[in-house]
């Protein structure tokens, strides 16, 4: 386990137990609405940590770890499938135990809109609004080709800089932000959960379950839910989108605005994957002003 750098996450989490695997989620604000915040790959709950502040004024703010990720417990293969299917589910039953009622809003980005659509097709009476930020929730664009950085961290080589280096975190905490690089203490608490062998597991298996074909695992979910988007077409829904994102580019936004024309598109120029940290201040605003409409 690691301590979080309390300048950049100040406060204590929960703990959801699912089948003796724990969860750490942050519940923070009492408002009347709820907002539920899910991460990708290698990000954790801080990446949420500039909205949580603005958010919890309004909203009951619930923001998970991955199971492998963050300050959720890092178990080997023998205890837990590291694949979409699991992730969906341990969403699913976090919300069923700590919100199973009422309106709730997502807010997502990366691999963790994946997640966030498959539980919000299943959901949809329940959806308030929603907002996604540099992500896809259907399979990957024809005209676009596997990102070499990703093909690289599938190959052994790769793997092994994974698990032995922390290839994948690092690399993301500076080739993710191109506004402006990422402070350094910064980028060492988006890294400090991968401190060793065992913790990074979770960070290799996300990048080995993305489906390129109908025969890998999570490629039925992937496609069932892109197919389903358009029953969400009464939610409200926001896409604030980086311009300059090596891995969610404009194949993806524009894939986005084919299935769900009713979204409300707002491009950030010039800022990289990690969006919300290259361009807070126009990011944050966005966020607070859609979920908190007039």
């Amino acid at each position: 386990m690691f301590a979080p750098d309390p300048r950049f996450y100040p406060w204590t989490p929960r703990r959801f137990d699912r089948g003796g695997i724990g969860l750490s989620y942050l519940d923070e604000g009492e408002g009347p609405r709820t907002v539920v915040m899910v991460h990708g790959n290698p990000s954790w709950s801080i990446l949420y940590r500039l909205l949580v502040p603005e958010l919890s004024r309004t909203h009951r703010c619930i923001v998970p770890d991955h199971v492998g990720m963050g300050l959720s417990d890092k178990p080997d293969d023998a205890r837990y499938r590291y694949t979409l299917a699991s992730r969906v589910e341990d969403l699913e039953a976090l919300l069923a135990a700590v919100a199973p009622e009422g309106k709730v809003s997502l807010v997502a980005h990366d691999w963790g809109g994946m997640i966030a659509m498959a539980w919000a097709v299943k959901h949809a009476a329940r959806l308030e609004r929603l907002v996604l930020m540099n992500t896809a929730a259907f399979p990957m664009p024809a005209e676009m080709r596997f990102p070499g950085v990703l093909r690289f961290t599938r190959s052994p080589l790769g793997a092994l800089l994974v698990r032995g280096g922390n290839a994948f975190a690092l690399g993301a905490s500076h080739l993710c932000t191109t506004r402006s690089r990422m402070p350094r203490a910064l980028r060492h608490a988006y890294r400090a959960p991968y401190h060793d062998w065992e913790s990074r597991r979770s960070t290799l298996r996300f990048v080995e379950d993305i489906p390129l074909d109908p025969q890998d695992p999570a490629y039925a979910i992937v496609e069932e839910t892109g197919r389903r988007l358009s029953e969400l077409s009464a939610v409200p829904m926001r896409l604030v989108w980086g311009t300059e994102d090596f891995i969610f580019g404009e194949a993806f936004l524009r894939e986005w605005q084919r299935r769900c024309p009713w979204a409300d598109v707002h491009r950030i120029e010039g800022a990289g994957h990690y969006v919300i940290e290259d361009a807070p201040d126009e990011v944050v605003p966005l966020v607070r002003s859609f979920l908190n409409p007039a």
